[in-house]
C-alpha cells in the first residue's frame, strides 16, 4: 500500500503533461476553481484565473454572464499567448427554493451564471481552442443527474450544462484537431457554496448511506481539480469527450 506522500507524488506526476499548457479557469475564487489554478501552476502550466472581481483568488476580472467580458478576455488570451489549451468553466451559484418558492428573478440569476455563463465560455473560447485541439471541462453537478425538490433552479441549470457539454463535444469532434468537452458532476465539495445550502444536509446523508467507505465526508477541492485537469488538457484523456463524470461516492449508483 502506498503511503500518503507517495500517493500524492504519483497523482501529481500524472499531471506533468500540463507543463507549458495555457488553461483559462472561471470561478477561480471558489473552492474548485482555486484548486484547479493551483494545480496547473504547480506543474508549470499557465493558469489564467478569472472571477467576477480580480483579487478574490483571480488575477483577471470576468463576469461570465457578459458577452463583452468574454470577448475581452479571449482577445487578451490570444494576444498574449496565441492559443488556449484548456477551459475550465467552474463559476457557479446555488440558491435554495422549490418550484413554488423560487421567484423568477432567482431563476434567471441562477441560470444566467450557471448555464448562460458556461455557454458563453464554450462559444467564445472555441475558436482559440481549435488552433491546437484544446479541451473544455464544464463543472456540472450530481444534481444534474438526480433531482431535489428544494433546488429547482440549480437542478435545471446543471442539467442544461450536462447536455450543453454533449452538444459542444459533438461539434468539437468534427474538427481536426478535435476540441473535446466533458462535464464533471461532483456531489458536495468543501467550500462556501455548499456550506450555504441547508438542503445538502439531507442529500449528504443519502450519499453516505450509498457507500460508507467513500461518502462519509464531502469531496475535497484538490481531488476534484485533478479530475477536471485530467479531462481537460491531459494527454491521457485524448479519447474522452461528451461524457458526464459523477464524483459522488456512489450517490447516483442506486
Amino acid at each position: 500500500m502506498l503511503d500518503n506522500k507517495t500517493e500524492s507524488n504519483e497523482r501529481q506526476n500524472r499531471l506533468t503533461d500540463l507543463k507549458d499548457k495555457i488553461v483559462l479557469v472561471t470561478g477561480a475564487g471558489g473552492a474548485i476553481g482555486s484548486a484547479v489554478v493551483t494545480a496547473v501552476r504547480h506543474v508549470g502550466g499557465t493558469a489564467i484565473a478569472t472571477d467576477l472581481a480580480a483579487g478574490t483568488g483571480a488575477d483577471t476580472p470576468l463576469d461570465v454572464t457578459s458577452e463583452a467580458d468574454w470577448q475581452r478576455v479571449i482577445a487578451d488570451v490570444e494576444a498574449k499567448h496565441g492559443r488556449l489549451d484548456g477551459l475550465v468553466n467552474a463559476a457557479g451559484i446555488a440558491m435554495v427554493g422549490s418550484i413554488e418558492k423560487t421567484d423568477y428573478a432567482t431563476w434567471k440569476r441562477v441560470l444566467s451564471v450557471n448555464l448562460d455563463g458556461t455557454f458563453l465560455g464554450c462559444k467564445y473560447a472555441f475558436p482559440l481552442l481549435r488552433k491546437k485541439g484544446g479541451a473544455i471541462v464544464n463543472l456540472s453537478s450530481v444534481l444534474a443527474l438526480v433531482g431535489s425538490s428544494n433546488l429547482t433552479a440549480y437542478n435545471a441549470s446543471k442539467g442544461g450544462v450536462s447536455l450543453l457539454t454533449k452538444s459542444v463535444a459533438l461539434n468539437g469532434a468534427r474538427y481536426r484537431p478535435s476540441v473535446r468537452c466533458n462535464a464533471v458532476c461532483p456531489a458536495f465539495i468543501e467550500g462556501a457554496m455548499v456550506d450555504g445550502i441547508a438542503e445538502t444536509r439531507r442529500i449528504r446523508s443519502r450519499a453516505a448511506a450509498a457507500d460508507r467507505r467513500h461518502s462519509d465526508r464531502q469531496a475535497r477541492p484538490a481531488g476534484r481539480s485533478r479530475q477536471a485537469l485530467r479531462l481537460s488538457v491531459s494527454d491521457d484523456a485524448s479519447f474522452i469527450t461528451g461524457a458526464d463524470f459523477p464524483i459522488d461516492g456512489g450517490l447516483t449508483a442506486r
